[in-house]
């Protein structure tokens, strides 16, 4: 019912307003001491629709209230202790309560019991005697004033809870993201200030060597001995360097670096697996830097993973541009589902990947696809030397 009153509420009022009208005809009708009067359908009719009518206008709802309030007063002269227009103020109260804070249902309800109670009292007067059953309508205004703050009471409780743990959660992400960010610096920093160093040297001592090769060997092979001590000091930081990365019981891999040269095999890896996959390239093909060379292959690597993960029995394509200092690269499947992650939050293998093209002052693009599947685009720039 909550979703239907969110997909359509106002015709979810409308029923709601219509069922609350024959409740209370049908109450009238087999009820012996009420007779159908051209006030009770009246009465009827006005109190059920200001349940549409309010809401509909956006209103204050305590003009559902009032209007409620007002016919049960109207049915007192005419009326039984058990008007049909009681439920209607009760499920007014109820629905008030629940949208209000407590403050103003206790002056809501203080005034509505007055109002009855006054009401009661006019009509006992005039009819000359007094009818208790009428102060009943009390008790029960009280008791929905009371279920719906105890409602409102438990949807905070959950929305509360709900959002704390959405908070928690974010938090742990965002301390996640920090740290990762803290160790990256802290290694950029380590390999500039240690390995950076010393090839610093190396550069210096080889570039004097150049002129002391004819004219002073004893020092060219002292800036030779240099070079070595440099060498072997760079090696030995960024050894240490990267073993405080490496987790316990992992191995150097044997396997040689890729490159596009190895494309034909990874493509035989995943056409064993189960995904097609077809290659197109264009352009005068030429050798390429090494860190364009592997990024482009690793981009494809991590492209054609998604599709054999989460476009299982598809069809992949990949298309190589090779273009006046770029190197365009698309990868693309006509999967039902974009890969984990990129419909809603950015996946760690996209984060990656856009990393690796901007190291290189290239740019990444990753997006479902409108037909269905998904598509990775990447321009990476081939001039040596080039970098973000």
């Amino acid at each position: 019912m909550r979703r239907l009153a969110t997909a359509h509420p106002t015709a979810f009022r409308a029923a709601g307003a219509g069922l609350v009208f024959l409740l209370t005809i049908l109450a009238a009708a087999t009820s012996s001491s009420t007779a159908l009067t051209p006030a009770v359908y009246i009465t009827g009719a006005v109190v059920s629709a200001s349940f549409v009518v309010v809401p509909a206008r956006h209103w204050p709802t305590w003009l559902i209230l009032a209007t409620a309030t007002v016919g049960a007063i109207a049915m007192k002269p005419t009326g039984p202790a058990d008007s049909p227009a009681r439920p209607a103020l009760i499920l007014a109260m109820l629905v008030f309560s629940v949208l209000s804070e407590k403050t103003a249902v206790l002056a809501a309800t203080i005034a509505v019991s007055g109002a009855l109670a006054l009401a009661g009292s006019v009509t006992a007067a005039l009819e000359g005697r007094l009818e208790l059953a009428n102060l009943a309508a009390l008790a029960w205004v009280v008791a929905a004033a009371a279920l719906g703050q105890a409602i409102r009471a438990n949807r905070a409780q959950r929305a509360m809870l709900v959002e704390r743990a959405r908070r928690a959660e974010q938090s742990r992400e965002d301390e996640a993201r920090r740290r990762v960010q803290a160790e990256r610096l802290r290694i950029a920093r380590e390999l500039h200030d240690a390995v950076g160093h010393q090839v610093a040297l190396i550069n210096v001592q080889a570039g004097a060597m150049t002129f002391l090769l004819e004219k002073d060997p004893a020092k060219a092979r002292e800036s030779l001995e240099h070079i070595q001590n440099a060498s072997e000091a760079a090696l030995a930081e960024l050894k240490l360097t990267v073993g405080l990365l490496r987790q316990p019981g992992e191995h150097e891999p044997v396997e040689p670096a890729g490159r596009l040269s190895r494309l034909n095999e990874l493509i035989a890896s995943f056409t064993a697996s189960g995904l097609r996959v077809t290659c197109d390239v264009t352009g005068p093909a030429r050798p390429l830097p090494d860190a364009v060379d592997l990024t482009a292959y690793r981009l494809i690597q991590e492209s054609l993973t998604n599709s054999a993960k989460h476009a299982a029995g598809a069809s992949a394509s990949i298309r190589l541009a090779f273009r006046p200092g770029t190197l365009a690269l698309t990868v693309e499947d006509d999967g039902a589902q974009a890969p984990a992650g990129e419909a809603g939050t950015m996946g760690h293998g996209i984060i990656g990947m856009r990393e690796r093209a901007a190291a290189l002052g290239g740019r990444l693009s990753a997006s479902p696809r409108p037909e269905g599947g998904f598509r990775v685009t990447a321009e990476l720039p081939t001039a040596a030397g080039a970098t973000s």
